[in-house]
C-alpha cells in the first residue's frame, strides 16, 4: 500500500473522536428523557378533610342541600424538553412517551342523612393538596311539632301492633291448617286401617264359608255314601231273602216233587206181581209220559233188568196205577211230564 491512503493519514483521527462524543451525548439524553418520563407521573397522595360535629343534628324533613363538588386541580405543565445539538451523524430517534390517561373525576359527596341516636359523620371527600379547603354550609334545622311526632309514633306503634296481630293470626291459621292436615292424615290412616280390617274380616268370612261349604259337601258325601251303603245292604238283604225264599221254594218244590215221586213209585210197586226167586236185586228203568190229570200217555223201557218177567210185571203195574198222584200246583207239572221211574226187585 502507498503512503498516500487517506484512511491511514493523521487527519482522520479527529473525526472518529467527534462521532464517539456525539454518540455518548445522545445516549445520555435518551436516558434522561426515560427517567424524567417515568418520574413526572408520580403524584403525592391527596389530602382528606374530616368534619367533626359536637352535637347531633335533628331530623329535617326537607332534603339536605348537597355541597358543590370541589374544583378540579389545574394540570401541572410539562417541563420543556431540552433540544439536543444536531449531531453530524444521524442519532437514534427516542421513542415518544405515551399520552397520559385521563384522570377520573373526583366522587361527588353524598347528601348527609341524619339518623337518630347515631353520630353523623360527613362523607370523606378526597381533595388534592392544591385545592383550597372549604367549610360545609350550616344545615338549616326545622323543629317538628311534638304533637305530630307523638301522633306519628302512636300510629307507628298501632301499625306495629296490627302487624303483630296479623302475624299471630297467620301463625294461628297455619297451626290450625297443620292440625287439620294432621287430623285428615289420621282419619285417612284410620280409614285405611278400617278398610284393611274389613278386607281381613271379609277374607275370614269367605274362608269360613268355604270351610262350611266343604263340611256340607263332606256331610252330603258321607250321607250319600251311607245311603248307598244302606241301599246296598238292603239290596243284599233283599237278595239274600229272595235267595233264601227261592232256596226254600226250591227245597219245598224238590221236597214236593220227591214226595209225589215217592207216592207214584209206591203206587206202582203196590201193583207189581213179583216173579219168584230172581237172583240178586235186578233194577228196571222206565220213561213214562203223563197227562195233566195223571193219566199215562206212554210207557217205554229205558233200561232192562235182565229179567223179562220182572220188566213186564213192572210195565203192567205202571198202567194199572193210573191216574198217578200229582201235586196240586200246576206249575210243578213240568217236573212230572216226562217221568223217569226206577224199580228195584228188592227194596
Amino acid at each position: 500500500m502507498s503512503s498516500s491512503d487517506p484512511r491511514n493519514s493523521p487527519h482522520s483521527e479527529p473525526k472518529s473522536l467527534l462521532a464517539g462524543v456525539l454518540a455518548v451525548v445522545v445516549h445520555l439524553l435518551f436516558i434522561a428523557l426515560l427517567v424524567f418520563g417515568v418520574s413526572w407521573k408520580d403524584h403525592p397522595p391527596e389530602g382528606m378533610m374530616v368534619d367533626i360535629w359536637t352535637e347531633l343534628p335533628k331530623p329535617v324533613p326537607e332534603p339536605v342541600k348537597t355541597q358543590a363538588p370541589p374544583k378540579q386541580p389545574k394540570p401541572v405543565p410539562e417541563p420543556v424538553k431540552p433540544e439536543p445539538e444536531p449531531p453530524k451523524p444521524e442519532p437514534i430517534k427516542p421513542e415518544s412517551p405515551k399520552p397520559e390517561p385521563p384522570k377520573p373525576e373526583p366522587p361527588k359527596p353524598e347528601p348527609v342523612k341524619p339518623e337518630p341516636q347515631k353520630a353523623a359523620v360527613a362523607a370523606p371527600v378526597k381533595k388534592p393538596d392544591i385545592a383550597m379547603k372549604q367549610k360545609p354550609e350550616p344545615v338549616k334545622e326545622n323543629k317538628p311539632d311534638p304533637e305530630e311526632q307523638k301522633k306519628k309514633e302512636q300510629e307507628k306503634i298501632k301499625e306495629q301492633e296490627k302487624q303483630k296481630e296479623l302475624e299471630k293470626k297467620k301463625e294461628l291459621e297455619k297451626k290450625k291448617e297443620l292440625e287439620k292436615q294432621k287430623e285428615l292424615e289420621k282419619q285417612k290412616e284410620l280409614e285405611k286401617q278400617q278398610e284393611i280390617a274389613k278386607q281381613k274380616e271379609a277374607e275370614k268370612q269367605k274362608a269360613l264359608e268355604k270351610q262350611k261349604e266343604l263340611q256340607k259337601q263332606k256331610e252330603k258325601e258321607l250321607a250319600a255314601q251311607r245311603q248307598r251303603e244302606q241301599e246296598a245292604k238292603a239290596q243284599r238283604e233283599a237278595e239274600a231273602q229272595r235267595a233264601a225264599q227261592q232256596a226254600a221254594a226250591r227245597n219245598q218244590v224238590t221236597s214236593e216233587i220227591g214226595k209225589y215221586k215217592a207216592l207214584i213209585l209206591a203206587k206202582i210197586r203196590s201193583r207189581i206181581v213179583m216173579p219168584p226167586d230172581l237172583p240178586g236185586n235186578p233194577v228196571a228203568e222206565f220213561s213214562v209220559t203223563l197227562l195233566p190229570g195223571g193219566d199215562i200217555l206212554d210207557v217205554k223201557l229205558s233200561k232192562s233188568s235182565g229179567h223179562a218177567a220182572f220188566d213186564s210185571a213192572v210195565e203192567r203195574a205202571i198202567f194199572l196205577s193210573k191216574p198217578l198222584p200229582l201235586p196240586p200246583d200246576p206249575t210243578l207239572f213240568n217236573e212230572f211230564r216226562n217221568l223217569n221211574i226206577t224199580v228195584h226187585y228188592r227194596e
